[in-house]
Formats: C-alpha cells, structure tokens, sequence
C-alpha cells in the first residue's frame, strides 16, 4: 500500500489501544499521521513509537468534544502538514451509570465526544476533502453483542449507533464530492478490557476462556481493515458497516 506514501491521516482517540494502532500502521506504510487526544502524556508516547520507527508524527491535543476546538485542531493540521487526505474518527467515551444512575453532565458529554466529535470533524475535514478533489472516513464502532450488554451501558450505546446512522447520513452527501464514509464495528478486546476495567486478574483468565467472543491481543484484523477502507481497492465502497467482532455483535 504505498499509496499512502505523501498521504496525511488524521486519527482521533490515538493516544492508545485500537487508535494508536492504526496511527502506527499509517506511519508504517508511509502516511504523515496528525494524532489527536486530550491526553498528552498517551500521545506523546504514540507519537515517540512513530518517530522512533522513522516514521513523521504530530500530536494536536484537543478535546473534540465541541466544534470550536475541532475548528483549530483541523487548521492546526493544515498549518503543518499542509492538507488532509484521510480521517479516523476513533475518540471516544464509557460512562459506567445506568439510566437511573447517569446525570445530565455525563450523558450530555458522552454525545457530545462519541457523537458531536465524528460530526464536527467530518464536517470540517469533509470540507477540505472536497476542496482537495476527494478522501477516506472511517468511523469506529464499539458495540456490545445483545446478551452482554450490561447496567452502565445505555449512553454509550445509544451514542455508537447514531454513530452508525451519521456514518450513513455523511456517505450519501459526501459521495458527490468524491469522499468515501465507512464504519467499522469492533467487540471488546482483551487489552482494552485489561486496560479500562477494575479486574480481579486472578479470574481474568477463567472469564476470557468462558467468554470466546472477546478477540484476544492486539487487533491486526481490525487495522487491515481501516487501512483497506482508506485505499484505492475500496474506491467504489461508501456507506458501509463492516463487523470485526467473530459475528458475536
């Protein structure tokens, strides 16, 4: 894939797991990566792995909670590297509080990053792409298979498919402009769960070995397909929800 060589992708959420994943895979295959999070620290670890590796990183540290700070992010992008041919909407929030539970803050901030994000950066950076004659979008999914979704996972829920239905919504107007919007859909993973949960790791082990729909370490498969979504060989594909997640969503 050495189409990417003088591309620029701008992955959000990059700070960690899945996000800097992909940012290193972009970097890997020649792409200049602008990394976004609100943590510095995360992203500047990402950022040191891709120039370690000789790759060319930026890190932009906003909250892409609001359209104003989206606005300057993407300016801060153009500034440096000049344009922007591929978008990873990755960013994203987990409240733990059931519907009983939740306060208006909490819900209220979970749309707003998990949704209001992905629909202020397409916004803005669907606007660049069209000046620029085209470009990728893929959006991030993290669902949870019907019979494992538990208390605390109403908002989030809720906010991922609007995701799903904006992703939609934006590769029907976006396709004039010859601008692809797909989706991935992923499961839980191990390191993530490993990485967000408060678990006994005595019984980490047992619940992983009764539980087959995890997909265990890294996420190769998940990668591969974000990079192929933002190639040439899927040019004609728009408007697609691709589910890596062992058919368990």
């Amino acid at each position: 894939m050495d189409e990417f060589v003088d591309k620029v992708a701008l992955i959000t959420g990059a700070g960690r797991g899945v996000g800097r994943e992909i940012a290193l895979a972009f970097s890997s295959l020649g792409a200049a990566v602008a990394v976004n999070d609100i943590n510095p620290v995360n992203l500047d670890m990402t950022v040191s792995q891709i120039l370690e590796a000789g790759g060319n990183a930026r890190a932009f540290v906003f909250d892409i909670a609001k359209r104003m700070p989206i606005e300057a992010m993407v300016t801060q992008v153009l500034d440096h590297f000049g344009r922007i041919d591929i978008l990873v909407n990755h960013a994203s929030v987990e409240p733990d509080a059931s519907l009983l539970e939740m306060d208006e803050w909490e819900f209220h901030r979970t749309l707003d990053v998990n949704l209001g994000g992905p629909f202020f950066t397409m916004q803005q950076i669907g606007r660049v792409m069209q000046r620029q004659g085209g470009g990728f979008i893929v959006n991030l999914i993290s669902m949870i298979p019907q019979d494992r979704i538990q208390k605390g996972n109403a908002a989030h829920l809720a906010s991922q498919a609007g995701l799903i239905g904006l992703t939609h919504a934006a590769a029907r107007e976006f396709s004039a402009h010859n601008i692809r919007v797909n989706a991935v859909c992923h499961g839980w993973f191990e390191m993530d769960l490993v990485a967000l949960q408060a678990w006994d790791v005595a019984n980490l082990h047992d619940w992983l070995e009764s539980s087959p729909w995890v997909r265990l370490g890294d996420h190769p498969d998940l990668v591969s397909v974000v990079l192929f979504l933002c190639s040439k060989g899927a040019s004609s594909l728009t408007g697609q929800v691709i589910s890596v997640d062992l058919g368990k969503s």
